[in-house]
């Protein structure tokens, strides 16, 4: 008898393709050709509320569009995000954005400083982010998520990507080289000095070849957005929950993403500023934070932290080199022995008695572009007077990102600043098609 081995190789590679995670075309949402150095926007957050108070007078933005929920005094924030969504409704009525058929989209950046950042937008499904193929290494502030996922509910927009990384492959590298020698559908210089480019797929037999290739992933990682994929993960399943026809192929099911090699990606510091020092004098702290640190004073000049288990703190006018014990490194180096957890643990809980700080408000998160301007920022906050010490920390390597991901080994918020840094409504996913 003839062994079966073509069914069985086929078999074989339906499973193979089962565990991997999924990444599909969809119908972008974007602005047209006349609105698209108006329309999109940088992320929320890196602007102030002035700042937005201006750009939420410019007509035909994005900010315009959500103006009732960032600028609105109204307290009826249900009736604030409904006029969002009617806003989105009459631009698309209006063509100031339109609508495409399903495609993916090759996206690039290149700054000023000479950096390229490429990859591609499609959407990955919740399910995988809930069974472990997307990847986590933050966890997430609980009041944050719940808050996105009732805008998310209530609006059924997704204006901002997240950002996914994966092991580098040399075929989806190539297909986009092939994709970027056709004429770009957007191509823009944004205020900053970055041009923007981006290119739609919508071939069949394109996307068909990107699918198979991209199958061939073995797992994302979250490299920017755990709040964003926690919330559309939440809103999914507070909507499962009412649906009892749900089959997980629903548009609410699926998180708009940008995914890039892992060539393609830049970490960067993510620091912390506290308001106090839980009763202690300075001399008591740093008494206390020589049980599980070599403390070197340095003075006045910023001080950048060297390398790992190197720890800047600026404390009092002077900053501080905290570089981790030998014996706290053993001890930690098959759990967690990253900068960020290790401050956590031994200094913020230990120390400042903070227990959570997922859902303190005690911790400010400052973001840091690896090198010494971000230290710099800490040491002017706390001069200020408004915080008692601030902490610098090394940038976490990607490989310790992938080992704490691939061992379900979950950070604190906010130990990753990673570039590229997306642009928010330049393309958009409409989760009611």
């Amino acid at each position: 008898m003839v062994p079966n081995w073509p069914t069985k190789l086929l078999q074989s590679k339906r499973n193979y393709r089962k565990n991997m995670p999924i990444f599909k075309p969809f119908r972008g949402v974007r602005p047209s050709e006349d609105f698209v150095e108006t329309f999109p926007t940088h992320p929320l957050d890196n602007f102030s509320q002035e700042e937005i108070n201006k750009k939420a007078q410019m007509e035909s933005s994005y900010i315009q569009m959500i103006k009732p929920y960032v600028v609105s005094k109204s307290k009826d924030v249900d009736r604030n995000l409904r006029k969002i969504r009617t806003n989105f409704e009459e631009l698309l009525h209006d063509k100031v954005i339109v609508q495409d058929s399903s495609a993916y989209y090759l996206y690039e950046q290149f700054l000023p400083n000479k950096s390229v950042f490429r990859g591609l937008l499609g959407l990955v499904s919740v399910d995988d982010f809930r069974n472990g193929k997307i990847k986590k290494h933050e966890s997430t502030l609980t009041h944050k998520k719940e808050k996105l996922a009732y805008y998310l509910e209530k609006v059924n927009i997704q204006a901002e990507p997240v950002l996914l990384t994966y092991i580098a492959n040399p075929k989806v590298e190539l297909l986009m080289n092939h994709e970027e020698k056709n004429v770009p559908i957007l191509n823009y210089l944004d205020d900053q000095g970055t041009r923007h480019k981006i290119w739609r797929i919508d071939n069949r037999l394109k996307m068909k070849e990107l699918k198979d290739v991209i199958e061939q992933i073995d797992s994302f990682y979250i490299a920017d957005g755990h709040h964003r994929i926690g919330s559309t993960a939440l809103n999914a399943k507070n909507l499962q929950d009412k649906n009892k026809k749900h089959n997980g192929t629903e548009h609410y099911n699926y998180v708009f993403s940008f995914i890039v090699s892992n060539q393609s990606i830049k970490i960067h510091d993510y620091n912390r500023l506290l308001e106090d020092l839980n009763g202690l004098t300075d001399e008591e702290f740093l008494k206390k934070i020589e049980q599980n640190f070599l403390v070197h004073e340095k003075g006045e000049i910023p001080y950048y932290p060297s390398q790992k288990f190197h720890i800047s703190m600026y404390l009092g006018g002077k900053f501080y080199s905290l570089h981790v014990k030998h014996e706290l490194r053993n001890k930690q180096s098959n759990v967690n022995d990253l900068d960020h957890s290790l401050l956590e643990e031994f200094v913020i809980k230990d120390i400042l008695g903070i227990a959570d700080p997922k859902t303190t408000d005690k911790i400010t998160y400052c973001k840091g572009n690896s090198t010494v301007e971000g230290i710099q920022s800490l040491k002017e906050k706390v001069d200020s007077g408004k915080y008692k010490v601030g902490f610098g920390i090394f940038p976490v390597s990607f490989n310790d990102l992938l080992k704490v991901s691939d061992h379900k080994i979950v950070m604190p918020p906010k130990c990753t600043y990673i570039e590229p840094k997306l642009v928010t409504a330049l393309i958009m996913y409409d989760m009611k098609q």
